[in-house]
């Protein structure tokens, strides 16, 4: 089966979307829905507000991006965090924090342009605008504007965006988006083409001229222009394409130029002399330098925040959240509103079984019941800091959501052993041994004493087995792993359940996001005919009891914990907020204040 996002009759019916991006979250964590409040004296947690998003023009297009208010241009600003980042190629990106960064190195055919808080438009990025489709949809054509350079001062040209997409089918690329490449070979697409370095090229992207790029789909996909606009479509020079090494030396299509990078320590960062913010709606490149510092604790980071001393009052964090210790003293503290910056996050998020070694939908459901979701809860922060939910499909992204609690989490959120316990009962081992695989964090290594007490309570040992933070993804991604269980999460590209479901549950390879690696050509069956059903509410109906089916009759995953982000940015910096798309906070509109 392909990976699907929406259908072409829903893009062209759907106006206005709320935005989240589809793909793996980063940091392991996730969203809230709407139910979350703090203690305390602080206030409730607002629900969850999807961001709109329209289809610009090509007036929209053209740069320069709009200024935050009181913007000022100049200075360094630092960013401080706990990660590196593992891949720098676009073709290798598919986390958010990956994503994030390359905003600042690295452009693509189209993006999303902040009106203000909460609105977006689609508009073209390196295009003159979102494309023309032709052909019902089958056929995409985009201009490139003039003056889009290299670091080097070369044009960008059609050739360089054919060469990109070709270079993503090439075997060295394990991670990144799928969706394009499958449009354009419909069938399994690393064995339909090889990449381009054996001199063959796809015939199904065209480039008639060095301004023109025409993408050929074996179908229609009206929502083409949303595709490219993911991190892992941005463009990668022909001419400098040093295959498996670009991940560590990327060339510059963006605002800024890395000038120096200790690996997970330090990155710095300079103005890219031939970037012209004429060409550029979306990135506003405000700060002369940017500083990113890693290899520190949420706790080290909100500590530094909070003190607001010295260089870190022009400080802030991409995505380290408040960690417990911190968080009712933040939301308690009055003076620090105005550097306060608080989401729930759109991002669907699980414990998912490697089914293929947990064969037993009893021991599946066992751990269902027993799940700890109230201690889990409390060691994240409490109600303030993670919600409950009891679906796959998020209820804050998802039109015509229905709840269900199949395991009884909202009646039983400290687990149910003793129900999990006659589950073990009736399976095939009633004393099974699992293995746990965990991101090595301090929130994460408590987690996983509550995973392991209640799991063991029922009667299922746990061996927990702590994996490296930076390639947490990569070690959970590989499909012959030695793993039971282990979390990931997901986000949806529009509020409906056709790019979660689909991918969750589509191929089964090395790197894609089928980490429960679910085969099952009912389901297959199914989700296609969903995805071509013209009536989009019957549709988002359709998802959603799909979703209580595969919970029913699969058990694929425990739906993990939602967490709520709350952060705080230096008093010097500006045009802080955390991105509704990828929950994180976007570099796009930062600036340092005097």
């Amino acid at each position: 089966m392909t990976v699907r996002t929406r259908s072409a009759v829903a893009a062209l019916a759907i106006g206005a979307l709320a935005l989240t991006s589809a793909c793996a979250e980063g940091n392991q964590g996730g969203p809230a829905t709407s139910g979350g409040q703090s203690g305390g004296s602080s206030a409730p947690a607002e629900a969850y507000k999807p961001a709109s998003i329209t289809v610009g023009t090509a007036e929209d297009s053209k740069g320069p991006a709009i200024p935050p208010e009181g913007v000022v241009k100049g200075g360094t600003v630092t960013m401080i965090d706990r990660n590196d980042f593992a891949h720098l190629d676009p073709a290798q990106i598919y986390v958010n924090t990956e994503a994030n960064f390359n905003l600042l190195i690295a452009r693509s055919l189209t993006g999303y342009k902040r009106v203000a808080k909460g609105d977006y438009k689609l508009v073209g990025d390196l295009a003159t605008d979102t494309g023309t489709p032709s052909d019902g949809g089958k056929t995409w054509t985009f201009t490139l504007k003039d003056g889009v350079k290299w670091q080097d001062g070369t044009p960008i040209t059609s050739e360089d965006v054919k060469w990109s997409m070709e270079r993503t089918f090439a075997p060295f690329v394990t991670q990144g988006p799928a969706y394009i490449q499958q449009w354009l070979t419909d069938v399994d697409y690393k064995k339909a083409y090889k990449g381009p370095y054996d001199g063959k090229r796809l015939s199904s992207i065209e480039t008639p001229d060095d301004k023109t790029i025409v993408y050929k789909f074996t179908s229609p996909h009206a929502d083409a222009n949303y595709a490219l606009a993911m991190g892992g479509y941005a463009i990668v020079p022909k001419a400098k394409d040093t295959k498996e090494k670009y991940d560590k030396e990327p060339f510059s299509s963006g605002p800024y130029i890395i000038t120096s990078h200790v690996v997970d320590k330090t990155v710095d960062l300079e103005r890219n002399p031939h970037w012209d913010p004429a060409t550029d709606p979306i990135r506003g490149a405000y700060p002369d330098k940017w500083h990113l510092e890693f290899g520190l604790e949420p706790l080290q980071v909100t500590d530094r925040l909070l003190a607001d001393s010295g260089a870190d009052q022009k400080t802030f964090t991409f995505y380290s959240s408040t960690p417990p210790e911190r968080l009712q003293q933040v939301l308690d503290d009055a003076s620090l509103a105005s550097r306060r910056m608080s989401s729930p996050s759109p991002y669907g998020n699980y414990y998912y079984f490697n089914l293929s070694r947990m064969k037993d939908a009893k021991i599946r459901q066992a751990v269902n019941h027993a799940w700890p979701s109230k201690q889990i809860q409390q060691v994240m922060g409490g109600p303030a800091a993670a919600a409950l939910p009891t679906t796959i499909l998020n209820e804050n992204t998802t039109v015509g959501y229905q709840p269900y609690d199949l395991f009884g989490k909202t009646t039983k959120p400290e687990g149910d052993i003793e129900k999990a316990k006659a589950l073990l009962k009736e399976s095939s081992d009633p004393t099974p041994t699992i293995v746990y695989a965990y991101n090595q964090t301090p929130v994460q290594e408590r987690v996983t004493v509550v995973i392991k007490n209640a799991l063991e309570k029922a009667g299922i040992k746990v061996v927990a087995k702590a994996l490296d933070r930076k390639t947490y993804y990569d070690s959970i991604g590989m499909v012959k792993n030695e793993f039971d269980l282990y979390w990931a999460g997901w986000g949806s590209d529009w509020p409906s359940g056709s790019t979660v479901l689909p991918v969750i549950f589509g191929p089964v390879a090395d790197g894609t996001p089928n980490y429960s690696h679910l085969k099952d050509p009912a389901l297959t069956a199914e989700m296609d005919k969903i995805t071509a059903m013209t009536d989009i509410e019957a549709a988002n109906a359709a998802w959603m009891a799909l979703d209580k089916k595969i919970q029913e009759t699969i058990t694929p995953l425990v739906v993990a914990e939602n967490r709520i982000a709350t952060m705080l940015h230096g008093s010097k910096v500006g045009g802080a907020e955390i991105d509704p798309q990828q929950w994180i906070v976007q570099p796009n509109t930062i600036f340092v204040k005097p």
